[in-house]
């Protein structure tokens, strides 16, 4: 297996699932074409397009793919505003596509009709979890991208996590100011300001490493707690309230 991260725009991934050879490929948001198109002047061939949600940055590409191979099946979230799709899939599908095994998750927060991709020990998590942080609640509310979280860090620890965009070290300035005395946050700032250094992504990481260091999957850890109830001045009622907060401060955060 094969997994690549092909950057567009001005900090997105495409993602891209295939065998060594670059065959049987399964192509992940990608929002613009060019980067799909050059790779597959190198051999790649795609086998199927899977995009998390509506947003142009991550379904932008999808005309001229589609202009490129007629036939591509386009799998999306049952949303009307992805006018591209062939096939519309929801919660709890299984998928079967070039042989590579998939479930479909409903992750609502970030847009109301996200979905995540799991399997073969990766997860595609388009705008839902980054590294060190989570999404903006541009269509969802603060108990669903908690609720979408949690069923994300359910999943295996070792599961490579495959985000929409490249936001680690810019993460890791707010994540420092809840969590200061975290090792394991100090130690993936280190590697993620390396792997930025080389020209390197800092993803996928793993589902283990974002809950040791990622202050959104950590709202029940007492130091998160005690921050928290500093801004409220009263301990957070659940962990709800304490992700609510945590976001709201992130939104209005200046490093």
């Amino acid at each position: 297996m094969r997994l690549q991260a092909l950057p567009v725009l001005s900090d997105n991934y495409i993602w891209i699932l295939s065998d060594e050879a670059g065959a049987r490929a399964l192509i992940v948001d990608p929002g613009e074409a060019g980067p799909v198109l050059a790779a597959a002047a190198a051999g790649l061939r795609p086998a199927a397009i899977l995009l998390t949600h509506h947003h142009h940055d991550h379904i932008g590409g999808v005309p001229a793919l589609r202009e490129r191979w007629p036939d591509l099946p386009v799998i999306a979230p049952g949303d009307e505003r992805i006018a591209t799709a062939t096939r519309r899939v929801g919660d709890g599908e299984r998928l079967e596509l070039a042989g590579w095994r998939l479930e479909v998750l409903a992750v609502p927060g970030h847009t109301r009709s996200h979905v995540a991709y799991y399997g073969e020990g990766v997860l595609f998590c388009g705008d839902t979890l980054f590294s060190l942080g989570c999404g903006r609640l541009f269509e969802g509310s603060p108990a669903q991208m908690h609720a979408s979280l949690a069923r994300l860090t359910a999943l295996p620890g070792d599961t490579r996590v495959c985000c929409g965009h490249e936001y680690t070290v810019a993460n890791a300035a707010f994540a420092g100011v809840v969590e200061p005395d975290n090792p394991a946050l100090r130690r993936r700032l280190e590697e993620a300001r390396a792997m930025r250094a080389d020209g390197r992504p800092t993803l996928p990481s793993t589902l283990a490493e974002e809950c040791a260091a990622n202050p959104f999957l950590r709202v029940g850890q007492a130091g998160v707690r005690a921050r928290l109830a500093e801004r409220l001045g009263r301990t957070p009622a659940d962990d709800a309230e304490a992700f609510a907060e945590l976001r709201r401060w992130k939104d209005g955060f200046a490093a």
